[in-house]
């Protein structure tokens, strides 16, 4: 079964990172107050960014990876700067060792 992992742009500018096996579904729970107790603090949200996995368990352990991620990360995600990304990883990667 497909999974996807979004990401949402709350009302105060925070972002949620979710995963799911009916992205059509989650996004009008969390849009109409249903998602969650985070985003129904926050409305209203906005989709920012969806990626499509072979399964649910896929998108979960990528959700919790990116969960992780610093707003800067994040931020070049979705907008698709891989470079960007790259460049962070790296600086992050430094800053640990």
């Amino acid at each position: 079964m497909k999974g996807w992992a979004y990401i949402l742009e709350c009302n105060d500018g925070s972002f949620y990172i979710g995963s799911t096996n009916n992205v059509e579904r989650r996004i009008w729970e969390h849009e109409n107050g249903k998602g969650g107790e985070y985003t129904s603090k926050r409305l209203p949200v906005r989709l920012l960014k969806t990626f499509e996995f072979d399964s649910v368990q896929e998108a979960f352990a990528f959700e919790h990876k990116i969960k992780k991620w610093s707003r800067k990360k994040k931020e070049a995600l979705i907008q698709e700067d891989f470079e960007g990304l790259h460049n962070l990883a790296k600086k992050n990667f430094k800053n640990k060792s």
